[in-house]
């Protein structure tokens, strides 16, 4: 079987959200060029009782895409026009993905991660485009772009 059929299977497999335990430690691991991201919610408890986090918000995708918001929020994008369309794409990236994960219909979870990967574009396109037109520091920039290609190879095993 070819590796690329072993890794979409093995990203479309979800039967490990209905039962109550972590994901495969193999499924979405995170890179080493990227900054740590926050805290996992599966780690936080409320005095021993049941998690508070559903089993998609678990996953390094999610964590990702949330990161990638809040970076883009908090580049302070100077244009205006601008840091609209970049939080706007990025919240529809994030909100896309968390329709998607939860469905187990492969058609329907295929057209959320489908309108998230685009929205995802969207995002470092006009994070790109404030960057190259000094509305935004290249550092900034370039960590928001490193998150985005990160998301977006998780996104395109996720689809298939």
């Amino acid at each position: 079987m070819p590796a690329n059929t072993q890794l979409s299977r093995r990203f479309a497999d979800t039967s490990y959200m209905s039962r109550r335990t972590s994901p495969p430690p193999d499924v979405l691991v995170p890179s080493r060029d990227v900054a740590p991201l926050p805290p996992d919610p599966a780690g936080e408890r409320t005095n021993g009782e049941a998690d508070d986090w559903l089993p998609f918000q678990r996953l390094d995708a999610y964590r990702i895409a949330k990161e990638l918001v809040r970076r883009v929020h908090e580049a302070k994008i100077t244009d205006a026009e601008l840091r609209d369309q970049a939080t706007r794409a990025a919240k529809r990236t994030f909100l896309g993905l968390c329709e998607g994960l939860p469905i187990e219909g492969q058609a329907l979870r295929r057209k959320y991660f489908v309108e998230a990967n685009a929205s995802l574009h969207e995002t470092l396109g006009a994070v790109d485009l404030a960057a190259t037109i000094m509305a935004l520091r290249q550092d900034d920039a370039l960590a928001i772009q490193r998150l985005g290609v990160r998301l977006k190879k998780m996104l395109r095993a996720l689809m298939h």
